[in-house]
């Protein structure tokens, strides 16, 4: 059953956050684009079909030990929880936790709307006993959760390796204000990927077929649509590259030409070979996931992993 939210709706109009971070992303030096204002609609679509390539290992990874461990998941959280995702997008690998444990709601959590509502109803079909009530917001940002979930223990779900698009001292933020949001007998059951060969990352992230590359470019798509601008498409390409010092891979829009353009009324120049940085994604070792959780407020209980060691589920109790 699909329930309204207390929360209000984000506006139609344009959020004013969107630009100020694309303004001050490229004002500084060197330029940088938070990631989450690629999620408009195409934005959010792309990002569903970069799930299905076949070098985008982390997602049929991480749906196969959703699947396998269906049993210990219910064992470790028990029924009755409300399960509150973070970044639901589509939900596709939600079913699977759902069937396991027996939830009392499910509140899914996405800044793309109508992306949201549309895999909202879906799901509500799929479980129509389970009420499935749907935030529209930024999980980065100051949240409510709907009162109908009031008195309930929560259960925190961030599949996907979200937590490696932020810097280390921004997602211990966010996981300190999960922790805040959740409640003192909280769990949370997270996804990360873990360091690798380099050439299986760089491929994951500038895949043959050009969907990522799409994805990254979308967002100057998206700039010139909401944001008045006139960035020309065709003088940027995408970029993946490994930093192994900071353990992570690097999304880039590199310009291919002296490029001069206009965003919101003001004027921007970039040279040729200089980037917009747009994402980061760190991987990490299994000792440093543990650590990161612990700084964040959590204390980690069980994990499990594939046979090749590519990724984690790790459940973690509220510290």
């Amino acid at each position: 059953m699909l329930l309204t939210d207390d929360a209000p709706a984000l506006a139609r109009t344009i959020d004013p956050a969107f630009r100020r971070d694309i303004i001050d992303g490229l004002t500084r030096r060197p330029r940088a684009t938070p990631p989450l204002w690629f999620y408009d609609r195409r934005g959010s679509e792309l990002f569903e079909d970069i799930t299905d390539l076949p070098e985008y290992y982390p997602t049929r990874t991480e749906t196969a030990l959703l699947k396998a461990h269906g049993a210990d998941f219910a064992a470790a959280v028990g029924a009755g929880r409300a399960v509150v995702e973070f970044g639901a997008g589509s939900a596709r690998k939600t079913p699977h936790l759902l069937r396991a444990i027996a939830p009392a709601a499910y509140v899914p959590i996405d800044i793309s709307g109508d992306f949201l509502r549309a895999s909202s109803a879906e799901l509500a079909s799929a479980f129509p006993a389970l009420p499935v009530i749907p935030v529209v917001g930024d999980f980065n940002g100051p949240l409510s959760l709907p009162a109908a979930i009031d008195g309930l223990p929560r259960l925190g779900f961030f599949p996907g390796s979200t937590i490696g698009n932020m810097e280390p001292d921004a997602a211990v933020d966010l996981l300190r204000a999960m922790r805040r949001l959740l409640g003192p007998d909280a769990m949370l059951l997270i996804g990360m990927d873990r360091i690798k060969d380099a050439r299986r990352l760089v491929a994951a992230y500038d895949d043959a077929a050009g969907v990522t590359a799409a994805f990254n470019l979308n967002l100057l798509t998206r700039i010139n649509r909401e944001l008045e601008g006139d960035l020309p498409l065709d003088g940027f390409a995408h970029r993946a590259i490994w930093n192994d010092e900071k353990a992570r891979i690097e999304m880039h829009l590199e310009a291919v030409r002296p490029l001069h353009f206009h965003v919101a009324g003001q004027c921007f120049d970039m040279d040729a070979g200089e980037t917009i940085h747009t994402e980061s994604s760190h991987k990490y070792s299994p000792r440093d996931e543990r650590l990161l959780l612990r700084a964040g407020g959590w204390q980690p209980t069980r994990e499990w992993t594939d046979d090749e060691g590519l990724f984690t589920l790790v459940l973690a109790e509220a510290g």
